[in-house]
């Protein structure tokens, strides 16, 4: 049966189910919900502008590091469009193009121009902004239906303070992708199947990874239709729309190119991203806690192994599959592409099924201890987050 998407009264103590009133009670029963997700956001967001200020260097603005890199795609998109085929060196060399950037965050970005006027520049930074505090509000609402509002607190804390969790605050796409993939996931628990499928359709025209959204998807169709002993309409509805994002972009580029491989190419071609089985991340961590003496290999090296462990954790823990099936994916394809192996803590920022056995095992903890290792953290990742984009002079 379906639900409304935002209906989390039944679930979440202190909202309008638990009071006798009207719209006053109700109100503040849902603006209480609210206030640690947000509240989380806010203190992330302060926190890594700190971080980020104590290690600029002379002349460097918070401005700059918010637009570093890939940014600078996004705004040029929304500014300009696509190119209507693919972009070579001046050797006549294959090239990496915008083509490359899946399309709805740019859309966004220049809606938001639109509509106030404001710089591409601006507008992306705020999109991105706002995205991380509805992705905060997602995040709590489905982890509180999934276990408890206690460790829905302490799992937003960990999604917003691990290693590159600044970029949730970058104008990227990863507070977007964020919100949409587990929005998705929030649906699919309530078996609001037509917004489930919108969503998922969003985070497809979002990333690549919106394949795992999608994959979710159908397991939670599948399960539905177990237990029901039937298929609705607004199941398979939402199942094929859902599904529909990721390939359609790559079509679109492939007939924008003249090959259907098109998007795969533009990737090699301009950073080095294939799909080769994880042979690369091995690769890479096989030298690198062997004999290498770079501290930020070495860091990205254990956050990795960390991830993929934490994942494992998770997974022995029987979690709900759409939420298992989604995190895997992530974790899989961040590994499994040969790509810098520096932007592989941030390819992994949206996993959520990761932080989950920490998050539970803080919440059963009192309280004399789950907050200082917070507070460690805390200050751990937003300093490794700040470091990379000042310090460490590559992508992330």
């Amino acid at each position: 049966m379906d639900e409304s998407l935002l209906d989390d009264a039944q679930q979440v103590p202190g909202t309008a189910a638990d009071t006798d009133g009207g719209t006053g009670p109700r109100l503040i029963g849902r603006l209480r919900t609210l206030g640690v997700p947000l509240g989380v956001a806010a203190a992330s967001v302060l926190l890594s502008c700190l971080m980020l200020h104590w290690l600029a260097t002379p002349g460097e603005t918070l401005w700059s590091r918010f637009h570093v890199w890939d940014a600078q795609f996004y705004v040029q998109i929304a500014q300009q469009g696509y190119p209507s085929g693919y972009s070579y060196t001046s050797s006549g060399q294959l090239a990496g193009s915008n083509l490359a950037f899946f399309p709805l965050y740019p859309v966004l970005i220049r809606i938001v121009h639109g509509l106030t006027g404001l710089a591409p520049a601006t507008a992306a930074l705020v999109v991105a902004w706002v995205c991380a505090a509805v992705a905060a509000v997602v995040v709590h609402r489905l982890v509180t239906r999934l276990y408890s509002a206690r460790v829905a607190g302490f799992a937003v804390a960990l999604v917003f303070c691990q290693p590159m969790a600044v970029s949730l605050w970058l104008a990227y796409t990863e507070s977007l992708f964020l919100a949409l993939a587990v929005g998705a996931l929030l649906a699919m628990r309530k078996e609001s199947w037509i917004w489930a499928g919108v969503l998922s359709l969003g985070a497809g025209l979002t990333r690549s990874t919106g394949l795992a959204v999608a994959a979710a998807l159908v397991v939670a169709v599948l399960l539905a239709v177990r237990r029901e002993r039937r298929l609705h309409w607004r199941m398979a509805l939402g199942c094929a729309v859902g599904c529909v994002g990721t390939p359609a972009y790559l079509a679109w580029v492939g007939l924008r190119v003249g090959q259907l491989d098109g998007w795969s190419r533009i990737q090699s071609a301009g950073w080095g991203t294939s799909w080769d089985w994880g042979s690369s991340t091995l690769d890479f961590l096989t030298a690198t806690l062997h004999d290498s003496d770079g501290w930020v290999p070495v860091s990205v090296a254990f956050v990795l192994v960390g991830y993929a462990l934490a994942t494992v954790v998770a997974l022995l823990q029987r979690p709900w599959p759409p939420l298992a099936v989604y995190g895997v994916l992530i974790v899989v394809a961040a590994l499994g592409q040969s790509n810098f192996y520096h932007s592989k803590p941030r390819l992994l920022v949206p996993v959520l099924l990761a932080v989950l056995p920490l998050a539970s095992a803080l919440a059963r903890s009192r309280r004399s201890s789950a907050y200082p290792v917070l507070a460690g953290l805390a200050f751990f990742g937003t300093w490794f987050g700040a470091y990379m984009l000042t310090i460490w002079p590559y992508a992330i």
